[in-house]
């Protein structure tokens, strides 16, 4: 009986992205497959075919780290993918998790409520909303499908309004959480956000791409119920504190509608606020 790995599952995955002509592969006839045929793979890779089956089949669980970089070369991963296959394989460090609830410093709460003009979130490890400043819940309507934005992105129906780019943001969430699984592969709460999100045939089909990505979009764009059209520049920071945290702070461009929009949002949250913005991190 074939068995299969992480690995194996990720090898299948990417191979299948690549096309013949982007690998300088040529092609012949019809292709019953899409993207490389693992033969391919191997040949370009500069290994035998039946190694190379061995891997994706999960009887091959030591390549070496020149095995790792021919493939990665064909499979044309960059340099997150490319860790994230290291941490498959064994190769690169993995973090520890815990069972227990994230807790996020007392410190670091009290330095949101400093930023009323600044929409900022801490998020844990599989984007858990686990603290943020009163005018980031205003901007994102109060979470409405709960604490994760993941189940918020994919279960609430407003999503697709609000998020104006949802398939882009989107598939660079479930990138982003699928490089954490990789750092973190025996943890509880991704495990459980990952099952819970099964129910989303979008969801699905974006998690089996298997795309693993840890840079973020560098800005978004908001339909918000009560001002309408903005587009924010995104600044994230790790928790230092903390391994797997993350401080997001959203800015708009000073002068522009969007930074009107937000200064309404403001408004709106503390009508008492001054209407000059104090600085967050950039």
């Amino acid at each position: 009986m074939v068995t299969s790995t992480a690995l194996g599952d990720y090898l299948r995955a990417r191979r299948a992205q690549v096309s013949p002509e982007t690998a300088g592969i040529a092609t012949h006839g019809i292709r019953r497959v899409p993207g490389l045929r693992r033969e391919e793979v191997a040949m370009t890779a500069g290994m035998s075919v039946d190694y190379y089956i061995r891997l994706e089949q999960g009887r091959e669980h030591s390549p070496s780290a020149q095995v790792l970089n021919a493939i990665s070369g064909v499979l044309q991963l960059d340099d997150d993918a490319r860790l994230h296959l290291y941490r498959l394989a064994g190769l690169a460090p993995m973090s520890s998790t815990s069972s227990e609830l994230e807790q996020v410093d007392p410190a670091l709460v009290q330095l949101l409520e400093m930023w009323s003009h600044t929409p900022a979130i801490v998020l844990g490890r599989a984007y858990d909303v686990l603290a943020g400043n009163p005018l980031a819940y205003r901007l994102f309507d109060d979470f409405p499908q709960g604490p994760n934005l993941l189940a918020t992105m994919f279960l609430d129906p407003g999503a697709r309004r609000f998020y104006v780019d949802w398939e882009d943001v989107a598939a660079y969430t479930v990138a982003s959480l699928r490089l954490q699984q990789g750092r973190m592969p025996d943890d509880p709460r991704i495990a459980q956000v990952v099952d819970e999100l099964a129910v989303s045939q979008d969801f699905v089909e974006m998690w089996g791409r298997h795309d693993a990505r840890g840079a973020r979009l560098q800005s978004k764009r908001f339909h918000h119920p009560e001002v309408g059209d903005l587009t924010v520049q995104i600044n994230a920071f790790d928790v230092r504190s903390t391994p797997g945290q993350e401080l997001v702070v959203y800015n708009a461009e000073p002068g522009s509608p969007s930074a009107e929009a937000l200064a309404r949002l403001v408004s709106l949250t503390d009508p008492s606020a001054e209407r000059a913005p104090t600085a967050g991190p950039r």
